[in-house]
């Protein structure tokens, strides 16, 4: 990089070519052109050995010969990294993506000229936020729903007993099975498995499986022929016919334990009976409720701001974005999924997540208007009470998660999760919110 004393004299033309992408043309002077070749070559000179000449003193016109081309594009790079800065701070101009640029080698005592074409935060006219509308689905918990968790509590306690031998599985069973389906006579991915555990009607393996095993007994083999679905990860078999053999090694019954004191007793030492045992789970299923209706007062917020509010979203940003869903993505099913079927997923996504992606921009650069039109700043010590929830929640020092994450990007972190709740928050806070009932 060329230092201040050094720095190449460049001359700057904008245009704005839309509200979020304006092109620089950028001259550097031939005489910082000059200066960078002579540099550049009195640098090769130290850095190469050519036959017939001692280290260093070889001719500027034998460099020139050997190394002309490669030294012209090393001069392309350096030229334009020394100055788009320097341009961008003259044009005024803070890119919000990478900056595309075009350009030509450079000539010695010639003008070097590139464009770049810069993308910018759009410029956004927020609507009268008093006018916006949310919703806010009412908190309700039920006798009903305290019974039905507490019964799935009861379920998740019983014990799993040996049926008779010769008993027929019947629904709500649970087998013990053994199975290998095959296309086409081959095996494929996720077509097998060894002791599963299979709950007749349950409804959790693919359609007719556990039809399939109705009548089993203990010891019996069954052959299944099932459709796969249509939305199968591997396109390949999306609807094909499978042929699973199935093996039995048992049946089983729940046993379920009684609803009373000693199940509650049985959970934890803080229940003294079946009441309190009542009283946890409707106090837990507050809480869950609370927290979905707020999500949804927010998402609901969000909509209503995105719908009244007109403007441009950089492409550059909704790559990213996109780009980032993509790996995460990946990163899930590597490993999981063939490779050939993943790369052709991948790319169904990268047109059907598009949409997604831009709104996920669209909703980031209000909620960052928002938050400056607020003057909405966490301030040092929330930041750090955030980072210290953080660390909480996962169980380690804040010293720690600091390490994993590095300082500057948990701080930026927790700083952007704070600003979002403060910017939904002041946004509740201004709204006119309707409560919704899902009955």
């Amino acid at each position: 990089m060329a230092d201040e004393a050094h720095k190449p004299a460049i001359r700057v033309t904008t245009t704005a070519e839309s509200p979020v992408l304006h092109r620089l043309e950028v001259v550097v002077e031939a005489a910082s052109v000059r200066r960078a070749y002579e540099r550049a070559y009195r640098d090769l000179a130290r850095q190469v050995r050519v036959r017939g000449f001692r280290p260093g003193k070889a001719p500027r016109s034998v460099l020139e010969s050997l190394y002309g081309g490669s030294v012209a594009e090393q001069l392309e790079q350096a030229l334009v990294g020394d100055t788009l800065a320097d341009a961008l701070e003259q044009a005024g101009l803070e890119p919000v993506a990478e900056p595309a640029i075009e350009a030509s080698h450079p000539a010695i005592d010639s003008d070097f000229h590139y464009t770049a074409r810069i993308e910018v935060r759009p410029p956004i006219a927020l609507p009268d936020l008093a006018g916006l509308r949310g919703r806010r689905p009412r908190v309700e918990v039920s006798d009903a729903d305290v019974q039905r968790e507490l019964e799935a509590l009861q379920r998740r306690q019983a014990l799993l007993l040996e049926e008779p031998e010769g008993t027929e599985a019947a629904a709500g069973h649970v087998l013990s099975v053994d199975f290998a389906g095959r296309v086409d006579g081959k095996p494929f991915e996720g077509g097998s498995g060894r002791d599963v555990e299979v709950e007749l009607g349950s409804g959790h393996f693919l359609p007719g499986f556990e039809d399939g095993l109705l009548g089993a007994r203990a010891g019996e083999d069954r052959e299944l022929r099932l459709r796969l679905p249509e939305d199968h990860a591997s396109p390949a078999l999306a609807g094909r016919e499978a042929v699973f053999a199935a093996h039995v090694h048992a049946v089983r019954r729940r046993e379920l334990p009684a609803l009373d004191d000693e199940l509650a007793k049985d959970l934890g030492e803080e229940f003294e009976g079946l009441e309190d045992l009542r009283a946890r789970i409707r106090q837990d299923l507050v809480r869950l409720r609370e927290r979905a209706a707020r999500a949804e007062l927010q998402r609901s917020l969000l909509e209503s701001l995105v719908s009244q509010t007109e403007f441009e979203v950089p492409a550059g940003l909704v790559e990213r974005q996109l780009q980032q869903q993509l790996h995460s993505a990946r990163h899930r099913l590597e490993g999981s999924v063939p490779e050939a079927s993943l790369e052709a997923q991948l790319a169904r996504w990268k047109e059907e997540w598009r949409g997604r992606a831009e709104r996920s921009v669209r909703e980031r650069l209000l909620i960052g208007e928002v938050a400056r039109a607020r003057a909405i700043d966490p301030a040092p010590d929330q930041v750090e009470a955030r980072i210290r929830e953080m660390a909480g929640q996962q169980g380690v020092d804040p010293g720690a998660l600091r390490k994993a994450y590095g300082e500057d990007s948990l701080e930026r972190l927790a700083w952007g999760e704070l600003v979002d709740e403060q910017v939904l928050e002041f946004l509740a806070s201004q709204a006119k919110v309707d409560e919704t009932s899902d009955s």
